[in-house]
């Protein structure tokens, strides 16, 4: 039977119920009658001087009626009394005699039996119907009737599906490996004759953003199958055994629409390591992920069933689950390079958002690196809703650039109160940033700086690469410590203290260091590694690190650690005390302008100094 029909059955049930039962209650409300002696209820209608009765209703056997207030017998104002129809006495003379309003009841259509037969038959067969429709939905897998066990995952039609791989970009090695998935589905006859076996599983991994999901609908809409789509977090509720339910009632569907494909979102909510959890071997997940491997070992060779998953958590699945019969494969969804940006661009730009002439994609994708597909598509939208904003026709250069800081920055806090001391000390410290960057030539170079607050920075020095780095060496690492202490370092030239605005500079460049020392081996101390991280699985994050070294190491380790960020800081501040004309320069820009961008940096830097300007602070 049709969902839809089955529920707007059993709402018709319950609206029959409670329509009988108003019915009964407010229509018909019994009222208690006291029952007058024939004798008494001519004594009261013969007596005119006083009273008693209010109006009565002649009925074929019985007289209803109601006294007047104040003459209640047993708290009651209704009463009856039977009729003698042989009587001659007239009973409608003494009535207007006794001024007492009377009417005559009309007669029923229906006999008395019928009426008690039905007001007993209908709630019955309503209640029995009611309990039969539950029990038909009880049967089966899931306990329907109260929709616990039942899967929770959507079906997406082939009519509904709408994405194919020309709307996904920034992963070609991704897409090439799924291509054959679909092949899989197309075809499954032509790898079965050669004893080939369709993959049980595909699992997805890579970062948030970078398109998993999006890789999944597309692998559905390009092989034209029904597609189930269904989160982690969906298995699991307060009642034992309800997620284990819901699996099986998951896979039960994809093999009555085979070939499909489930998609399970956010894997690690429901696969993480067993035997870890605070239930320990009876906890409700481990329960839902044993029902998981069980389900995945039994699909049948002939099954065209695939289990397509996807996390940004690989290292705290079970193993069972990464084991060949289950996910036999693993496809990287990294962030994409400078080539996958652009084509991300394009994709949400093409056909969708009206752009100005001005617009250089490519461009913009060497300037977004480390951005995922998510963080593109948010940079677009904020970009369209700024040229709105400002009532422009088309999506211009500036739009995109603004949206981009604000992806990087944050939004701007102009309305912020910051006194004039304040901003020359973010000025001359956000331009220690910028001057290093400039100089040192290993280091990044600048993006943008501003004095203007965004998030919780007074301002901030943005720093862009000039190429996609995944390894860093030592001269590097060196720079961007230096870099980072330019600000501190820039505060004590010239203001001859230290503020609490290089906080997070401090954080980062000792991280740094800290790394270079004890987990890439790039210290006196030689190539070794101090230190062994621990996690517990089931929290899937590093909660504390192992100490596998002597108390004497350690302290070696910490003169490794002050000797790198000494160094660095003896370079950061020779460089700003030569160039410090150039220093004031910049500070002096930032407070007059409060933004620079890496051209306006350039100009200043290769103006030639004057001989007799100088800056106090």
């Amino acid at each position: 039977m049709n969902k839809n029909i089955k529920g707007m059955i059993v709402w018709l049930l319950l609206g029959a119920i409670l329509v009988y039962g108003f019915w009964r209650l407010l229509l018909n409300e019994p009222t208690r009658v006291y029952t007058l002696k024939t004798s008494e209820f001519y004594n009261l209608i013969l007596n005119t001087e006083k009273r008693e009765i209010e109006s009565v209703k002649i009925g074929k056997d019985w007289i209803n009626g109601k006294f007047l207030p104040g003459f209640e017998r047993e708290e009651t104002r209704n009463f009856k009394t039977p009729r003698d129809t042989n009587s001659n006495y007239d009973l409608e003379e003494k009535l207007l005699s006794a001024n007492i309003e009377f009417d005559y009841q009309t007669p029923s259509r229906f006999p008395e039996w019928l009426g008690i037969f039905t007001s007993v038959l209908i709630p019955l067969l309503i209640i029995v119907g009611f309990m039969y429709f539950i029990s038909r939905q009880m049967q089966g897998t899931g306990n329907r009737a109260l929709a616990f066990g039942k899967s929770k995952a959507r079906m997406h039609t082939d009519g509904q599906i709408k994405k194919t791989f020309d709307d996904v970009a920034g992963c070609d090695e991704a897409k090439e490996d799924l291509k054959e998935v679909i092949e899989f589905l197309k075809e499954p006859k032509k790898f079965q004759k050669l004893g080939g076996r369709i993959p049980r599983g595909v699992l997805l991994v890579g970062p948030p953003g970078t398109g998993k999901t999006l890789l999944a609908r597309a692998v559905a809409g390009e092989a034209g199958t029904p597609f189930f789509s269904i989160s982690g977090s969906d298995f699991v509720e307060m009642f034992v055994g309800v997620g284990a339910s819901r699996v099986r009632d998951l896979f039960e569907t994809g093999r009555k629409h085979a070939p499909c494909i489930i998609f399970l979102d956010e894997l690690d909510a429901v696969g993480r390591h067993r035997g870890s959890g605070i239930g320990g071997g009876h906890d409700e997940r481990e329960q839902t992920l044993n029902q998981l491997l069980v389900e995945m070992d039994g699909f049948n060779t002939t099954d065209t069933v695939i289990l397509m998953a996807a996390t940004n958590r690989p290292d705290v699945l079970d193993p069972a689950l990464l084991r060949p019969g289950r996910f036999d494969r693993q496809v990287v969804v990294d962030l994409p390079d400078v080539k996958g940006r652009e084509g991300i661009f394009r994709v949400h730009m093409n056909n969708k958002i009206p752009l100005a002439s001005d617009v250089d994609i490519s461009v913009l994708a060497r300037s977004t690196p480390g951005f995922s597909g998510a963080d593109i598509a948010n940079m677009v939208n904020e970009a369209a809703i700024l040229a709105a904003r400002k009532n422009k026709e088309k999506v211009d250069m500036s739009s995109l650039e603004e949206a981009k800081d604000r992806v990087l920055m944050g939004p701007e806090r102009r309305s912020m109160i910051i006194s004039d001391s304040e901003k020359k000390i973010t000025a001359y410290h956000e331009a220690g940033h910028a001057l290093l960057s400039y100089l040192i030539p290993e280091a990044d170079p600048n993006y943008k700086c501003s004095i203007i607050p965004r998030g919780r920075a007074l301002g901030i020095t943005q720093k862009l690469p000039a190429e996609e780095k995944h390894n860093y060496g030592k001269a590097y690492l060196m720079a961007e410590i230096a870099v980072r202490l330019g600000g501190r370092i820039a505060e004590e030239m010239k203001f001859k203290e230290p503020s609490t605005g290089a906080r997070d500079d401090l954080e980062r460049a000792t991280d740094m260091a800290r790394k270079m020392v004890c987990e890439w081996g790039m210290s006196d101390l030689g190539p070794l590694t101090f230190g062994k991280r621990e996690e517990q699985i089931f929290l899937g994050r590093e909660i504390s690190t192992h100490k596998d070294y002597s108390e004497a190491t350690a302290v070696e380790i910490d003169k490794e650690i002050h000797k790198i960020i000494n160094s660095s800081y003896s370079n950061a501040e020779k460089l700003l005390k030569d160039y410090e004309y150039k220093l004031d320069k910049l500070a002096n820009a930032l407070l007059e302008k409060e933004s620079l961008d890496a051209k306006d940096i350039e100009m200043l830097m290769k103006e030639e100094p004057a001989d007799s300007v100088t800056t106090e602070a």
